[in-house]
């Protein structure tokens, strides 16, 4: 393409700046399209009328490009665009002076932008087939065809490297299916990207012409084959190097043949790979699907969906201390002592297993009350506070070594925390004080409810009993 750079006009490269370009790139594509099917060349009234029936069915409105004028906006929609293409050179005139005709042809330079759109819309969607049909038909005939010499091995060579290089912009840009799938939200917008995304763009058009329809697999071993016996026939080889001589009047050496055949064999082991890694990619894809699936089916009844939804909620607070006061606020609506626990109760209740039918008959124990070590052990507190800070509880609260509990010594949850704690403590020798007796009766301050205790130290215990 590099000699073409000097006839490409400076205004061509406009088109990848202006707002049109969709519309310019989709009226190049139709009249590419037209320009197949000629036998000579198109005319004006061919391409305005091609471009006519094309934008009829669609809602087409073109902004103004500076080198348009109040004229050309006047022009109908399919002439305009015409038009800005032959001033910018993407389309060149060809006057007829015989026919008193004026015909279009699209320069070379825009021929090798057009193929490139053409691939990017999609149009060559089975390339990867009808490269591996060209390697072996092309290795047949340079085997087996008297006529054939080494450019047919040269371009073998070029097939199995358009492959490879199909296969790998294939597999690196499966990765934009994870992002897409971690983008939906709810379950019917996750199957329609599955189901109209990732298996029509990579299952059937892609992934399946290599593995379903086992083109590849089919013609791999024949060639695996054909490359060998070249290799290994010395005969043969002698013979393709005066067939070149004859045909061609250049010297081929046998050894030149045999590295080119290693090139092409190199180049089907590098497309196995990619298909192995290919393969991988599918199956880690399928798996996080399935995975998306069942969370988001279940994220309200499953533990770890409910995880995700309290980080996710705590995550949109804005800022260190807003998330600070969230995680607050969550806290005393929700028991987060442990993993199984997610829930707005106190303590939580293990569900009771299924039983057969036979033990369904026998009666069912009441429910114990958990003891003060049990609660403990069951909210897994111990390590929210240290020693220190249970004892000072009870401690900076006594009054001549005694503290008679009332509706005013708790008033938060970290205080009925530390006075479960510090009762739990008094039965230590280590401890400071100790509780001499529990009167009858519970406390009730409208927020918690707890026995009405009474905490001693021990130095005025002991005095007491002297």
């Amino acid at each position: 393409m590099a000699n073409h750079f000097p006839e490409i006009p400076d205004l061509f490269w406009g088109l990848f700046r202006s707002g049109n370009r969709m519309v310019y790139i989709e009226a190049l594509l139709r009249i590419n399209e037209e320009y197949q099917y000629s036998n000579y060349y198109l005319s004006r009234e061919i391409c305005v009328q091609a471009l006519t029936d094309y934008f009829a069915k669609q809602k087409v409105t073109l902004e103004q490009e500076e080198t348009e004028d109040d004229f050309d906006l006047l022009e109908p929609l399919s002439a305009r665009i015409l038009n800005w293409l032959l001033r910018t050179g993407w389309l060149k005139k060809v006057e007829d002076y015989n026919a008193m005709a004026v015909n279009i042809v699209i320069p070379d330079y825009t021929a090798v932008f057009v193929e490139a759109f053409a691939h990017l819309a999609g149009e060559d969607e089975d390339e990867t087939q009808v490269y591996i049909q060209n390697i072996y038909g092309i290795l047949f005939a340079f085997k087996n065809d008297p006529r054939s010499n080494i450019s047919l091995l040269k371009t073998a060579l070029v097939n199995t490297r358009r492959l490879n290089k199909s296969l790998q912009d294939m597999l690196h840009n499966m990765d934009k299916f994870f992002g897409s799938l971690l983008e939906q939200r709810n379950y019917g917008d996750l199957l329609q990207e599955h189901l109209e995304g990732y298996v029509q763009e990579i299952v059937q058009k892609k992934y399946h012409i290599l593995k379903t329809s086992d083109n590849f697999y089919l013609y791999k071993a024949d060639i695996k084959r054909w490359l060998l016996e070249m290799r290994q026939d010395p005969s043969w080889l002698e013979e393709v190097c005066r067939r070149n001589r004859q045909l061609r009047g250049a010297e081929v050496r046998g050894e030149t043949i045999i590295s080119q055949l290693e090139l092409i064999e190199r180049g089907f082991d590098d497309i196995e790979n990619r298909i192995i890694n290919m393969d991988r990619e599918h199956t880690r894809y399928i798996r996080a699907t399935v995975t998306r699936m069942n969370y988001l089916l279940n994220k309200e009844d499953n533990m770890k969906g409910l995880v995700i939804q309290l980080l996710n909620h705590l995550s949109e607070a804005e800022g260190k201390n807003g998330q600070e006061q969230e995680l607050e606020r969550v806290g005393k609506l929700m028991n987060l002592s442990l993993m199984t626990v997610v829930s707005d109760k106190s303590l939580y209740k293990k569900r009771r297993t299924k039983q057969n039918f036979l033990e369904s008959l026998e009666a069912e124990e009441e429910t114990r009350e958990l003891s003060g070590k049990e609660v403990l052990r069951l909210n897994r507190v111990h390590s929210r506070y240290s020693k220190k800070q249970v004892e000072s509880f009870i401690l900076e609260r006594m009054e001549d070594g005694r503290l008679e509990v009332g509706a005013d010594t708790v008033s938060t949850e970290e205080d009925f925390e530390r006075l479960v704690l510090a009762y739990d403590s008094a039965a230590r020798k280590d401890c400071p004080f100790l509780v001499r007796e529990q009167e009858a009766g519970m406390v009730d301050n409208g927020l918690y409810r707890y026995p009405r205790l009474v905490f001693e130290a021990r130095e005025q215990a002991g005095k007491g009993e002297q």
